[in-house]
């Protein structure tokens, strides 16, 4: 089955073709980063325009890489949120004319269901039952998957996502957006003990996470040190703000995966490449005999390829929209 797949839920545009869910043909992304760069982190609304004017002709060059015309296709699918509002507007009206034109099935697509699902598009073995860590610039939660299209939040972040934390910080240390790659270049070298950072616990919900504090004490800091004319070590503080967020995410999906019984976990999501995390996950995952599945660099970010992947387990399970999908900022996975 062949399915034409979009992404829009943030600033990249990206089109892709997969075959039965885990076999890409082609994963074509227009991405913004550039120019949100300037601004310090996204703009909506340059964001929305710039979905308009690449997407048409990004499913051209994913149709043409693939090798495959449009009556090849089977099924078109869309994430439909969460998101920004006004770029997944833009997705999901596209995929819903293409499918219109076409006379395909329309299919919708939780964004955080495409992440955990890139991992099948990387390890053909992997398959549920296992706990997801999914981490991104605007979600971090720990996730059961109990099935393909069922799945069940365990813990989750309750203000700032581990991503939004490492933008943030990065943009007041003056690295450019978004500022993971950047932050993770800066620690390199630096000590992760030299400035001690807060570790949130959440009274009742021990799975539960919180970032907000981390990164006000971290601006802070920054701060003082420049109304103080003291040097600040900026290696060693990304490299602590690093740990801090390591610290918060690791125990608790290790914590996760033994309460439910889980002895294969995956991670998701953007902030899974970063290399600390990662080190850290797979030593956890090691000492507690729990098999880990680490998506390649490519598959961490936004891409079409994991919302096609997604999409061939929902329309197995007779999931399809009509002309009245909408979009949404905030959707339960």
């Amino acid at each position: 089955m062949l399915i034409l797949a979009f992404e829009s839920s943030c600033d990249e545009t990206a089109a892709a073709v997969v075959r039965d869910g885990r076999e890409v043909l082609s994963d074509a992304v227009a991405s913004q980063a550039d120019m949100h760069a300037v601004y310090g982190g996204v703009v909506p609304e340059i964001a929305s325009r710039k979905h308009v004017e690449a997407i048409a002709a990004l499913t051209d060059r994913a149709l043409a890489e693939a090798g495959v015309t449009r009556s090849d296709i089977d099924a078109v699918a869309v994430t439909y949120g969460p998101g920004l509002i006004g770029a997944l507007l833009v997705g999901v009206n596209f995929a819903k004319s293409a499918a219109l034109a076409m006379g395909k099935p329309l299919i919708p697509v939780h964004h955080l269901r495409g992440h955990i699902a890139a991992n099948y598009l990387a390890f053909p073995e992997l398959e549920p039952p296992f706990l997801a860590l999914c981490i991104s610039g605007g979600n971090s939660m720990l996730v059961d998957v109990r099935g393909y299209t069922d799945m069940a939040i365990l813990g989750a972040t309750r203000d700032d996502a581990a991503g939004e934390c490492f933008d943030k910080i990065a943009r007041v240390l003056g690295l450019p957006y978004p500022g993971g790659r950047p932050m993770e270049e800066l620690a390199q070298g630096g000590d992760d003990a030299k400035y001690p950072l807060p570790r949130a616990r959440v009274a009742g919900n021990p799975l539960d996470m919180s970032f907000s504090g981390l990164k006000t004490a971290a601006v802070n800091l920054v701060h003082n040190a420049a109304q103080k004319g003291e040097a600040l070590d900026r290696s060693s503080l990304a490299a602590s703000v690093a740990a801090a967020i390591s610290d918060e995410l690791v125990p608790r999906a290790i914590e996760a995966a033994k309460q439910c019984g889980r002895r294969t976990m995956a991670a998701a999501g953007g902030v899974a490449a970063n290399g600390r995390i990662r080190g850290d996950l797979e030593r956890a995952c090691r000492e507690a005999g729990i098999r880990l599945y680490l998506p390649p660099l490519r598959l961490c970010g936004d891409n079409g390829a994991m919302i096609g992947s997604q999409a061939y387990y929902e329309y197995l399970a007779g999931s399809r929209a009509d002309m009245s999908l909408n979009a949404y900022a905030n959707l339960e996975i």
